[in-house]
């Protein structure tokens, strides 16, 4: 890795705990990850899809790449401590079957921290070697990982599910892909041009026109597909009616309002007072639901997340 990007930003995605994986690959815990094995507190994914916690892998293909600097983005990006690199040069890719090998034995590492842990839920830390679920959305845009159909299709080969999230820049990769995921993730983070612009930084210059043609495609696909805003306070709360132009042309099945976390390098971005409380994102999912026809099936506030969608109960992945 250190012949592809600088050794500085190594050396701080170590301290962030990211396990480095091949040349291009991470591993993070997840903080609902910690929380399930030791005070029985899950994430969202739990509570709307069924995805255990304490079995899932946060993981990216492509840490170090993406087609966007997103202000609320917790990587980092290039500028960012000082340092730069070309986050459009792609390297020569490691094969699937390495990386699929290289984050198990990355959570596996993970998990040796929790052995000694009085918390730590005994049965839940057995269960936890056997991973069932992977989240392709750690960082960086996972479509511009050449084989990642091929990545998927190993990964569900070894008996795990996969939730993918691409911002949509790259159509063409999605429409392409040789296995779908489990379920499929477009963040939609703007109702227009103009904010999407100024929020999301995109670093080719046909990214809003790519991501419409993302979004009229995901009728096309078989599984399960969520359009996800991240709620910027000040910056993307406004013109609800532009966000449901967007789904009546997605046809989503969810919608997922959540809200932006002051977390990782987005506090050089962005403050505090950019996060919206729940509240303020429920009342935002109160306006799109009235606006798309979709209706609110589930929250949870502590990860600032309500769920949205035109089924009357989701489909659970346990």
């Amino acid at each position: 890795m250190e012949n592809l990007v600088p050794v500085p930003l190594l050396q701080a995605l170590k301290r962030q705990k990211y396990h480095l994986v091949g040349r291009h690959s991470a591993v993070k815990r997840c903080k609902w990850f910690y929380e399930s094995l030791t005070s029985g507190r899950f994430c969202y994914k739990q509570k709307f899809y069924g995805i255990k916690s304490h079995q899932c892998i946060q993981m990216s293909p492509a840490v170090f790449y993406c087609t966007q600097q997103c202000l609320f983005c917790w990587r980092a990006q290039n500028g960012d401590l000082q340092v730069s690199w070309d986050e459009m040069k792609l390297p020569i890719w490691d094969s699937p079957q390495e990386i699929a090998e290289g984050i198990l034995r990355a959570q596996t590492k993970i998990l040796g921290g929790y052995k000694g842990n009085p918390r730590t839920d005994p049965q839940k830390f057995r269960e936890a070697f056997r991973p069932r679920h992977v989240a392709i959305s750690l960082t960086g845009e996972p479509t511009l990982y050449e084989p990642l159909g091929e990545l998927i299709r190993t990964l569900h080969s070894k008996g795990l599910t996969t939730f993918l999230v691409s911002n949509g820049s790259l159509p063409h990769k999605l429409s392409s892909l040789s296995e779908e995921p489990t379920q499929l993730y477009v963040s939609v983070c703007a109702p227009n041009e103009k904010v999407f612009k100024r929020l999301c930084r995109p670093q080719m210059g046909v990214a809003w026109e790519n991501l419409n043609g993302t979004l009229s495609l995901l009728p096309s696909f078989s599984c399960p597909t969520v359009i996800r805003t991240t709620l910027v306070k000040g910056h993307n709360m406004e013109d609800v009616e532009g966000y449901a132009k967007l789904v009546e042309k997605a046809k989503p099945t969810y919608i997922e309002a959540k809200a932006y976390m002051h977390v990782g390098f987005s506090g050089l971005r962005l403050g505090f007072e950019n996060m919206p409380q729940h509240k303020e994102v429920y009342d935002f999912a109160v306006q799109l639901s009235a606006e798309t026809g979709y209706k609110i099936l589930d929250e949870s506030a502590d990860s600032r997340v309500v769920l949205l969608s035109k089924k009357d109960k989701p489909i659970k992945f346990n």
